[in-house]
């Protein structure tokens, strides 16, 4: 299992301003978990987010974090990425993260599904640098306007599957920010170990 010590490598050397304050991941994206996600992400394998989901729940300062948040928030896909997979392995994690926080008794944030949008389709982020990433995501998410009261002063909990360079938290969390959130943390399954 990842040591989590709240921030990955990346956010520890960066520069900028991270939008996400904290980033808590059960796993390091390396055998033999990266097989996992890909069975999860791209063959039509969504029965995997319950045991990703339990993985995530045992990674300490996961359950703290699911309490402390006030809304838990699935990092969106296009349209079309979402036609094509037919699932959003996001949505699907937050999904089973509650369940199964529900059925401990854990106190647990509600989803909030649609509270972000990705416009537009941009090309895959897996073969792209850091900083291509984050071009390549600027101004892709948006807040959906029913959303903006529920979001006013939270702290909004983003879930996604697998965090590499943070360009993706990193975009989402500074739409919500932008939108009225008051703080962003993040919980993945996986993510890149430090090099």
């Amino acid at each position: 299992m990842a040591v989590d010590t709240g921030r990955c490598g990346s956010c520890i050397t960066r520069i900028e301003r991270s939008a996400v304050g904290q980033c808590i991941a059960a796993v390091d994206y390396a055998y033999p978990w990266d097989h996992i996600v890909a069975q999860f992400k791209f063959r039509q394998q969504p029965g995997w987010a319950q045991p990703m989901a339990a993985l995530m729940l045992r990674t300490p300062l996961a359950r703290q974090l699911l309490s402390d948040c006030d809304a838990l928030v699935p990092v969106p896909l296009t349209p079309t990425r979402l036609a094509m997979r037919g699932y959003n392995q996001s949505w699907e994690l937050v999904k089973a993260l509650r369940l199964q926080a529900l059925r401990t008794q854990a106190q647990v944030a509600p989803p909030l599904g649609q509270a972000l949008l990705r416009t537009g389709e941009t090309p895959d982020q897996h073969s792209l640098s850091r900083d291509e990433r984050m071009r390549n995501l600027r101004g892709v998410f948006l807040v959906n306007p029913p959303e903006l009261p529920r979001l006013a002063g939270s702290h909004v909990l983003l879930v996604d599957d697998v965090t590499t360079t943070g360009a993706t938290l990193q975009a989402a969390g500074l739409a919500l920010l932008a939108a009225g959130a008051q703080q962003v943390s993040a919980l993945v399954f996986a993510r890149t170990p430090a090099a």
